[in-house]
């Protein structure tokens, strides 16, 4: 990442770069709170709130709170112009489409979409705000591109007048995190944004319904699910009941035959034997590199108790802490382990990005309460972040991988 001190001598390459999203606000007074918002978010400031970001500009701090809470400007054209500038400068054939949420640790009950839930920037159970986001990476590049909030059910959507309170539009309802997902993949892809593969933690990857959403919008996905999955190595028989149930009644559903086996954990499915160890090299870090070896069978998941669509299981293992990970894949049979691998371990670039967004442009140092202005700082700082980004790239001179080198090595053990 850009050296933050570097960037009072990139005000010339900012105001350039910020003139792309002029026609999404159409008032000379906005177009200049926008340049002193993302001025400020990239600056090497201790605390990017409103108020410090105001202050180092020397503008009343009022003036950035009336820009992103009451100003009529356009953040969905905002949105959709930063998914275009990915796409001209940085699409890729083999483009992944990086599916995560983050929080932020909030105090009081009146922030928009807070309540007590899990809290990942907390690692425990928190008063705190949820966000789920759309990254787009490829080996040279990766940004985020689309977030929206994730609104509670029972404290938030059942209470309408809370939500008015909050400025929540009654159009914007309860959602499950992974709907919100797949939302975010049509909005995205509506805009021309182009992906080949998808990837997700395991809180996507073990909702049978967002596997088949990204399936049915042509993406190939290396998901991550729980150890605790079930399933077959080998599809077992499923009785289908003749239609002659007597009218009125609902036809019997189809069921597993008596005789089939039973469906097996994905951590259980092998006491000894099973298939070959294939040892793959992942990336590079400081401390040396990273190797993983893994077993790559086709797979029926459990769905509702019946064998799902045949897919890749992989099971992979650290060669030197033993941690397990499992994914699924709907990759084509003749996929090569290799991609599988480098697929499914490419998760690193939405923690990175993530990591990026609140140590660089204070992505969680929100301040405001109601809907609009928390949406705005949503995409302000994905525009400040996609600023960083480029102009990293520009000062290295060159592109090089980021830091995975997609199995450049890979030999068999006995099993």
């Amino acid at each position: 990442m850009v050296i933050l001190s570097e960037i009072k001598f990139l005000k010339r390459r900012l105001n350039r770069f910020l003139k792309q999203f002029d026609d999404c606000i159409k008032t000379a007074p906005s177009r200049a709170h926008l340049r002193t918002y993302v001025g400020g978010q990239v600056k090497d400031l201790p605390r990017k709130s409103i108020e410090p970001m105001a202050l180092a500009a020397g503008v009343a701090p009022r003036t950035l709170q009336e820009f992103v809470g009451v100003h009529r400007w356009s953040h969905e054209g905002m949105r959709r112009r930063v998914q275009e500038i990915v796409m001209r400068d940085h699409a890729d054939e083999k483009a992944i489409a990086l599916i995560d949420e983050t929080s932020y640790a909030k105090k009081g009950d009146k922030t928009a979409g807070v309540q007590r839930q899990w809290c990942g920037c907390t690692g425990k159970k928190d008063n705190c705000v949820v966000s789920v986001h759309l990254g787009y990476a490829t080996d040279e590049f990766h940004a985020l591109i689309d977030g929206d909030l994730y609104l509670p059910e029972t404290s938030w959507h059942a209470d309408r007048e809370r939500c008015r309170e909050a400025g929540i539009p009654d159009e914007v309802a309860y959602r499950p995190k992974w709907q919100i997902a797949l939302d975010l993949l049509d909005r995205a892809m509506g805009n021309g944004v182009r992906f080949t593969y998808l990837v997700g933690d395991e809180a996507y990857g073990n909702v049978p319904a967002f596997r088949h959403g990204a399936a049915q919008r042509g993406l190939i996905y290396v998901v991550e699910v729980p150890k605790s999955l079930m399933g077959w190595t080998q599809r077992p028989r499923v009785v289908v009941p003749k239609s002659t149930a007597p009218t009125g009644r609902p036809p019997s559903k189809p069921r597993l035959s008596p005789h089939a086996k039973a469906s097996r954990r994905v951590d259980r499915l092998w006491t000894r034997g099973g298939p070959s160890w294939q040892y793959f090299h992942i990336k590079n870090t400081d401390k040396g590199p990273v190797v993983w070896e893994a077993r790559i069978v086709r797979f029926h998941p459990s769905d509702d108790g019946l064998p799902g669509e045949e897919c890749w299981l992989i099971v992979a293992r650290n060669v030197l802490t033993g941690e397990m990970k499992y994914f699924l894949s709907n990759a084509p049979e003749d996929t090569p382990a290799e991609v599988l691998l480098h697929v499914a371990f490419s998760r690193w670039h939405i923690e990175r990005v993530f990591e990026d967004a609140k140590g660089q442009v204070g992505l969680d140092h929100f301040e405001v309460r109601h809907y609009l202005p928390l949406m705005r700082h949503l995409i302000l700082s994905m525009v400040s972040l996609l600023f960083l980004v480029q102009e990293t790239q520009r000062l290295r001179g060159k592109k090089p991988a980021l830091d995975c080198a997609p199995g450049s090595r890979r030999h068999r053990s006995a099993a």
